[in-house]
């Protein structure tokens, strides 16, 4: 099915079904109802339904857009497609009843028959059997190791079980394949050539699926959501991210352009912690953005980034050729006079130009990283320069890291395992042989909340954080200045 639309917005496609044998027609139609000895059967009144309305709205919407088009001499919005697909939903739900009373059928009840409504659309329009999920703002993580077997993850960390989000597994790879079709401003394959995909979903979610190399060999997928798509430091503090002088200490770092690398496990807060620092720098200051996968959106609001280019890597086509790497976006992004550079995530060697950003003018650059503590993220960046063309070794490495990275901040679950918090910041002070050297300016307490180190911080340093407007005595409290 097509429509004289752009990719981005275009409807999904229903997928086509196997012919089955013919009822008598209803109002001039021919419905594929089936006449199998299960028509009694729940589950197959549900199927015998979904398809049908499935048939009709593939028949009828192309047609119905395309007169709608016709008459008002403009090509139809997304809202006006879903609701002409609704009144073609509407009037095959009400064949369908006549039909199977004729039959001598029992009828569904009516909220089962809405339910297959919604979910058709939400095939069409949506996001299928994901719909749902991903309409529930609570959801944070969905995760589902085939099609039937989903667990979910709420923001308040619990930990569910639900329903399939399709009807078989070749259900749930065409609907990963379509949202790798739509993805962005290029688009991402899904197949036995290229079985896996990272992508971004309309909503903002993050989506990684897998095809083939699971057990089985059936299609699983992660979605991750970002709660705040524009948060600032002063948000971070209300939700007990920061306390009062760790949001002083982070806002002067940005302002005395100092470079930094968040790290913390997955689900840690690192993209959003990112956010909130890339708030505090001037609104008019040139930003370049790197990412494997369109996250950070900090184009997204010009009141707050005006000036902003954002790239994301590009995959090899079906002929193996035409990848970009981060890396080479990197030395891209250089080219393009940038104030900053901003990595969403450090994952292998665009290591190496990320740090040649930090140390040759750009200063106020950052990127996150996965590590589990702030001093093993030394140890991640070596191994991750290893891997790239200049194949340099430890000790030069070390010497590249110790002269771009001023601030290492890491993020961690508080005690209570539910809230972010920034466990540990270390300034980065030298390289010696095999080792990066580092002071910990504040290290976790007791319930890993971050509490200043008195007199860690070089004198230096603060004296540049003091001429940006930062109050040394935040510094001075050996709790820190965490809410009770």
């Amino acid at each position: 099915m097509t429509y004289p639309t752009d990719r981005c917005s275009a409807p999904m496609p229903l997928r086509p079904y196997q012919q089955i044998d013919k009822a008598p027609s209803v109002g001039g139609r021919v419905p594929a109802w089936s006449a199998d000895e299960n028509e009694g059967d729940p589950t197959a009144a549900t199927t015998r339904l979904r398809q049908y309305l499935r048939e009709r709205l593939n028949a009828e919407l192309p047609q119905r857009v395309a007169d709608q088009q016709d008459r008002t001499g403009t090509t139809s919005s997304r809202e006006a497609r879903r609701e002409l697909a609704r009144g073609i939903l509407d009037e095959a739900l009400r064949a369908h009843t006549e039909h199977e009373l004729a039959a001598g059928r029992p009828l569904l009840p009516s909220e089962v028959e809405q339910r297959v409504v919604a979910e058709v659309v939400n095939e069409l329009f949506g996001m299928a059997g994901l719909q749902p999920l991903l309409d529930d703002p609570t959801v944070e993580t969905i995760n589902a190791n085939r099609y039937d077997r989903v667990f979910v993850q709420y923001g308040d960390g619990r930990r569910v079980q639900v329903g399939p989000i399709a009807s078989s597994n070749e259900e749930l790879t065409d609907l990963v394949r379509l949202l790798a079709a739509r993805a962005g401003s290029q688009e991402r394959r899904f197949d036995q050539g290229s079985p896996a995909v990272n992508l971004q979903l309309p909503g903002g979610e993050r989506l990684f699926a897998v095809m083939g190399l699971t057990a089985g060999g059936v299609t699983a997928l992660s979605i991750r959501r970002h709660g705040y798509l524009t948060v600032t430091l002063p948000e971070l503090r209300r939700r007990g991210t920061l306390d009062v002088g760790l949001e002083a200490f982070l806002r002067a770092l940005v302002k005395a352009r100092r470079n930094v690398l968040i790290t913390g496990g997955t689900g840690a807060g690192k993209t959003t912690l990112l956010r909130g620092l890339a708030s505090e720098m001037d609104p008019l200051e040139r930003v370049v953005t790197v990412e494997d996968a369109f996250e950070l959106g900090l184009d997204h609001d010009p009141e707050i980034h005006a000036d902003v280019t954002a790239f994301q890597a590009r995959e090899p086509n079906v002929e193996g050729e035409g990848a970009i790497s981060q890396a080479e976006l990197v030395r891209w992004g250089l080219r393009m006079s940038p104030d900053r550079v901003i990595v969403g995530e450090i994952r292998g060697p665009e290591v190496i130009p990320m740090c040649n950003a930090m140390s040759q003018g750009n200063d106020g650059s950052m990127a996150t990283l996965h590590a589990s503590s702030s001093r093993i993220a030394f140890t991640r960046l070596a191994s991750y320069a290893a891997q790239g063309v200049e194949r340099l070794p430890l000790e030069a490495t070390n010497l590249l890291v110790a002269s771009a990275v001023h601030f290492v901040v890491h993020l961690a679950r508080a005690e209570d395992r539910r809230t972010r918090v920034v466990s540990s910041i270390r300034e980065v002070v030298g390289a010696d042989g095999p080792q990066v050297i580092s002071n910990e300016v504040y290290r976790p307490g007791a319930d890993r909340r971050a509490r200043p180190v008195a007199g860690a911080l070089r004198t230096d340093t603060l004296d540049d954080l003091v001429e940006v407007g930062f109050d040394p005595c935040v510094l001075e409290d050996p709790e820190g200045w965490w809410a009770p």
